[in-house]
């Protein structure tokens, strides 16, 4: 049996990283065990995104630390002799950070730090430490919910070119942009991350929304794994904007398979991120996933990812119409009731 691995070629690139593949395991709560990602790596991934360090988690232990320091000057000298274990308690920043290291130890994919906030901050700080404890990358993930009416659409859109302009003074190292499909004008808001400073654009983040417990009247929390459906959004955009900008496109949500992959490099993606597809069916997914995509790549007669990317993007297309409104008028026309 020939071995596709050996005739095929598909390696890619990524943030300016040489990845082996263009499988990556993306930012979750696997990522806080090491062995997890071992075995990630034994599996097939090219790189891992680990689970996110959050603003608030930092401005929480910092504001209990200033806190704490407060009362201590009011009483005593030796009220001072707590400090060591309340640092402990609020060493989650430091963890992160050592966390980074400890993976960089262990594993020799490259691996991308997480960074999620919405507010430029005392905790951008953070970018830097995570750089210095071996980041490859770093990849900002920009989960903001505008709540008030006053917040224009404008504004949102400065706040996100303003936070990623002060990421991006902090460090040196690749940073990739993590954002949702909610915008009135979406490619001119990755045009404008492109510019400040984004060296890749991740599509899309998936917004977790709250379900209502009607026996006990309280707002809870909701969380549903991603679905093959989910794709689309992001092929559609990633087809778009492919070619409109310099920084390197990332696709996650809704893989769940080689062909899932494939779609994703056609629409002109540097790589394919799963997690829902990983809880599923577990870590060993990757391996399988990897056979898969050369089988198929064998099958259709394509010898690299290279050969393939954006080939199906709206620059390419025959019709990329099927793009814009008129594949709305057609999708429309072409159902019939049964």
């Amino acid at each position: 049996m020939i071995d596709l691995s050996k005739t095929i070629d598909i390696t890619t690139t990524y943030l300016g990283l040489n990845l082996k593949s263009p499988l990556v395991a993306s930012s979750s709560p696997m990522c806080e065990d090491i062995a997890n990602i071992r075995r990630m790596e034994d599996a097939g991934a090219s790189a891992v995104v680990l689970h996110s360090l959050f603003e608030e988690q930092i401005e929480r232990e910092s504001d209990e630390l200033d806190r704490f320091i407060g009362q201590g000057a009011e009483f005593s000298y030796e009220a001072t002799s707590h400090f060591p274990e309340l640092l402990h308690h609020v060493a989650g920043p430091d963890t992160y950070v050592e966390h980074v290291r400890k993976c960089k130890e262990a594993v020799g994919i490259p691996i991308i730090a997480s960074l999620n906030g919405t507010s430029i901050g005392g905790w951008i700080q953070y970018a830097k430490q995570m750089e210095q404890a071996g980041a490859d990358a770093l990849e900002l993930n920009i989960y903001h919910i505008p709540v008030s009416p006053d917040d224009t659409g404008e504004s949102v859109e400065k706040k996100y070119v303003e936070l990623v302009q002060a990421v991006r003074k902090e460090i040196k190292i690749p940073l990739g942009v993590k954002l949702g499909p909610y915008f009135s004008s979406l490619a001119n808001v990755c045009k404008k991350l492109d510019a400040a400073g984004a060296d890749g654009l991740v599509l899309f983040n998936r917004f977790y929304q709250p379900d209502f417990d009607l026996e006990a009247l309280t707002v809870t929390p909701n969380l549903m794994l991603s679905s093959p459906h989910e794709l689309l959004l992001r092929l559609h955009w990633i087809a778009i904007l492919y070619g409109q900008v310099e920084a390197d496109l990332a696709l996650t949500g809704g893989v769940h398979s080689a062909t899932d992959v494939v779609k994703s490099m056609m629409a002109g993606a540097k790589v394919a991120m799963l997690t829902s597809a990983l809880l599923k069916r577990g870590i060993g997914y990757l391996d399988t996933l990897t056979t898969e995509l050369l089988v198929w790549m064998g099958e259709h007669e394509y010898d690299s990812i290279r050969q393939m990317r954006g080939s199906m993007s709206r620059n390419a297309a025959p019709q990329p119409e099927a793009f814009e409104r008129v594949n709305y008028m057609r999708m429309l026309g072409s159902y019939s009731m049964r």
